[in-house]
């Protein structure tokens, strides 16, 4: 007989299946003109249904309810979220990005993030006031990397694609993938700092083989210990293994494609499979997970290919998975947001209006000294001071300070058994981060839509260089944000984050000719580089009827029968604007590289680096 079946399981399934039905009704307002993102209302949405409020979900009741579960399932999701999403950034980035950007790479990664690290500490001792300087230097590094999942959406979010520079933007993803794993040495050198003191009581407590109480030995045993342990084992081991995999992972793939073993759906999973794969190896071998995804994502990517072949096959799975999971993480962030410890003046001394506080002073002070002092050394991605503030206010605090609390605790004892010092930072840390996660997604979250607001009052116009010719899909899809119609199968879309490869002349077209009364273009490959110019005038009206006509060359390989580049033939576009003329332009072999092209029309030129 029927029966209600009200378990957790079904509440979560239904709750998350009505967000994104909801959410996805009127996305384009909410991303592409309210310009929120997915995090704010996702998270708002946890603290709405979860124990603050509707209790409708509570992780603490999730499976057999064990007591401090809720710790563990945080840090599984967290480390689910953010390694896929990090082999999705990696393969982002143009090829060979990491080796040509090595110099700015490794400025942010250790005198920026030292300088962030260390700024974060002084304003947590100014406001927490009964936690040691060690205690105050863990939680610190809980907050020291820009969150990876927020700083993906300031990189490649409608705002960016009108307003930030496409050098800039790919540094800020870069960084937030790099990062999120490099924070690690800052953590482990103030835990091994802490354990190295001398104990007032010779017991030591151990959790997952490892001792996590003091051990005496010094300084200097500890900063041995930091030095093996964390850096070659923890963080070089981890590059090793990203990069190895990853490597490994790009020449099957490409035996494989070249055989046409792989279909659409299997080849753009592959990312997701990826990080899958590293976190399960990582998380048993002990190393840093996070830093092996993003190296493996960038070494899948290394020569440009894979990012080329997704262009090309239309990729939406990949940005799919990416708002999937970010719908999921931060809804479950919101629910497991510690309210009732967020005043608690009597242990730790936290209060709310120093909580407050706290979250004014790390926007103000985490970051923004930290790329100011350093942008100059950077000219080729942060190019004045107003690309240094940008990148330095938008480093967000999210869902990776939550793993990194979670993470943390697994490095001490339990409470019961954790001596004062300890004890104070296993009960400050929680409320800290969590609230400043909480303070950063809103701050940053309404950030960019005020910013928006500003930049359309003074008028400030949208950045038109780099312009990218892609396919409509329907007639129905809602134009870009920074793009135009071309016509009623394509859109022209600038400054766009994703490209395949570092050097423009390398970019991949597809060989077309379209004359169009007030606009024209003509795009001419070369081999398997192109180079496309195309010219706007002021109407930008168009109505045509297209004639082609293709004859087939007869060098044309059988395998790459479909390739346009390798037809001989015309095509030609009558407009009825203005009784503009019919202009015909044969389509002939490809030029050697360098030729200019000539293109007919009027108005400002613009060159289209690629198309898909």
């Amino acid at each position: 007989m029927p029966v209600l079946n009200v378990i957790e399981l079904n509440i979560v399934l239904t709750i998350i299946g009505a967000f994104i039905l909801g959410f996805g009704v009127i996305s384009v307002i909410i991303k592409n003109r309210w310009l929120l993102g997915e995090a704010l209302p996702a998270m708002l949405l946890g603290i709405i249904l979860g124990p603050l409020a509707a209790k409708f979900i509570d992780s603490s009741r999730w499976g057999s309810a064990e007591p401090g579960q809720v710790s563990e399932i945080t840090l599984g999701i967290t480390r689910v979220v953010i390694g896929v999403q990090l082999v999705i950034a990696g393969f982002q980035l143009p090829a060979k990005y990491q080796k040509l950007r090595w110099k700015e790479m490794l400025m942010l990664m250790i005198p920026v993030m030292t300088i962030m690290w260390l700024c974060s500490t002084l304003c947590m001792m100014a406001t927490i006031p009964k936690v040691t300087l060690l205690a105050t230097l863990v939680m610190a590094a809980c907050i020291t990397c820009t969150d990876p999942v927020l700083s993906q959406a300031v990189a490649k979010g409608p705002f960016s694609d009108k307003f930030v520079a496409r050098d800039l933007r790919e540094i800020i993803s870069s960084e937030a993938g790099a990062n999120d794993g490099f924070g690690f040495p800052f953590l482990l050198l103030a835990t091994y700092l802490m354990r190295a003191q001398t104990p007032a009581a010779p017991t030591l407590v151990a959790r997952a083989g490892e001792e996590v109480m003091r051990h005496g030995g010094g300084v200097g045993q500890a900063i041995g210990k930091w030095f093996l342990e964390t850096w070659l084992y923890f963080v070089l081991m981890s590059i090793a293994i990203g990069a190895l995999v990853g490597y490994a992972a790009g020449k099957g793939l490409k035996f494989a494609l070249e055989r046409k073993w792989v279909d659409s759906e299997s080849y753009v999973l592959y990312p997701t499979a990826l990080g899958l794969f590293l976190l399960g190896v990582c998380g048993m071998l002990g190393t840093d997970d996070l830093l092996a995804c993003f190296t493996a994502g960038s070494v899948l990517n290394w020569d440009g290919e894979y990012m080329r072949e997704t262009l090309e096959r239309h990729d939406e799975v990949n940005s799919s998975v990416d708002v999937l999971l970010n719908f999921g993480g931060f809804m479950y962030l919101g629910t497991v947001i510690p309210w009732s410890e967020f005043h608690q003046p009597d242990t730790t001394g936290i209060t709310v209006p120093r909580l407050i506080a706290l979250g004014f002073l790390i926007l103000v002070f985490r970051r923004i000294p930290a790329i100011f002092i350093m942008y100059k050394f950077m000219p080729n991605v942060v190019k004045n001071w107003k690309e240094a503030l940008f990148m330095g206010y938008f480093g967000p605090i999210g869902i990776g300070a939550a793993f990194y609390v979670e993470h943390t605790r697994h490095l001490y004892p339990k409470l019961a058994d954790a001596d004062e010092e300890m004890g104070d930072l296993l009960k400050a840390i929680g409320p800290t981060v969590y609230f400043l996660v909480l303070f950063s997604i809103v701050i940053h979250g309404l950030s960019i839509p005020a910013l928006n607001v500003v930049y359309s009052w003074y008028g400030v116009q949208p950045i038109q260089d780099d312009a990218m010719l892609f396919e409509r899909k329907s007639i129905r899809a809602p134009t870009p944000v920074n793009a135009e119609v071309g016509d009623e199968y394509t859109f022209i879309a600038y400054n766009r984050f994703s490209r395949p490869v570092f050097d423009d002349v390398e970019l991949p077209t597809f060989e077309r000719t379209v004359s169009m009364g007030h606009r024209s273009m003509s795009r001419v490959s070369m081999g398997r580089r192109s180079m496309s110019r195309i010219s706007l005038s002021r109407a930008p009206t168009i109505s045509r009827q297209p004639t082609i006509s293709r004859v087939p060359s007869p060098n044309r390989d059988r395998d790459e029968k479909d390739d346009p580049a390798n037809f001989l033939g015309t095509s030609s576009f009558l407009s009825s604007v203005d009784k503009a003329p019919e202009v015909e332009i044969p389509l002939t072999p490809a030029p050697g590289y360098g030729r200019p092209i000539e293109t007919p029309g009027t108005g400002r030129p613009t060159t289209i680096k690629y198309a898909l």
